[in-house]
């Protein structure tokens, strides 16, 4: 994903407005802008489009993963492994470990 230009970069800039998957892109039209920042930014689009553009499940997917994994076993063990190995990471192991 490229870098949102500053502010100050976009003032009085020519953009080009592009939509794809429910998102809205923005890049410059014009040369020496368009050569600094070469490609397209997010702007917008829906929750769900920006979710997956910048690789992020949505808030919709999350909870539809965990529905889905009340119905596949398979899928529930990998979510808990997942789960305990988060909170090992993120709190240093202060949380017990289920299997």
């Amino acid at each position: 994903m490229n870098p949102v230009p500053k502010k100050e970069d976009q003032i009085g800039e020519a953009l080009i407005y592009e939509r794809a998957n429910g998102v809205v892109y923005a890049r410059f039209r014009d040369k020496p802008k368009s050569e600094i920042y070469p490609g397209r930014w997010i702007i917008g689009g829906t929750s769900e489009g920006v979710a997956q553009a910048q690789g992020y499940l949505s808030y919709d997917s999350w909870k539809e993963l965990f529905i889905l994994a009340d119905i596949h076993p398979t899928l529930r063990k990998q979510l808990d492994n997942t789960l305990n190995l988060y909170y090992i990471v993120k709190d240093g192991g202060k949380h017990e470990i289920c299997d």
